[in-house]
């Protein structure tokens, strides 16, 4: 596909049940922001019957810890597809410092594509991709 992939963002702060005993936000947390706004990029742009149809799942996380988050700080979560196969897609994820703008922490994700009947992989149409472009 060509063209450039459409940045879906979001802010939160962080909240004490996100962090871990050394009082900065869990790594498994990162985890969870970063599958949640995948999912949330994907209900947000595709149709009703997209979204009947199929569905994806997380087969692979690469993370890039490079920076500690605290109690209150405002993040700034990114995403973005970017290569893909016939079945998978990549989803890249930015977490930044709202304030600064530093990187806290950067994902690469790999995703594929299911078919609710049958449960099994399905082609990523071009007509489906378009999806994640403006």
């Amino acid at each position: 596909m060509s063209g450039t992939p459409e940045i879906y963002e979001k802010t939160i702060t962080v909240k004490p049940s996100d962090l871990d005993e050394l009082k900065h936000v869990n790594n498994v947390q990162y985890v969870q922001w970063i599958q949640d706004i995948a999912k949330e990029h994907w209900e947000n742009r595709a149709s009703e019957e997209i979204l009947s149809t199929y569905f994806w799942v997380v087969i692979r996380h690469e993370i890039d810890y490079k920076q500690q988050a605290f109690l209150h700080d405002e993040l700034l979560i990114q995403t973005f597809v970017g290569e893909h196969t016939h079945v998978t897609s990549q989803r890249l994820v930015n977490i930044k410092n709202r304030k600064t703008g530093k990187v806290l922490v950067q994902a690469k994700s790999t995703w594929c594509l299911m078919d609710y009947k049958t449960k099994k992989p399905v082609k990523i149409s071009a007509e489906m991709f378009r999806v994640f472009y403006s």
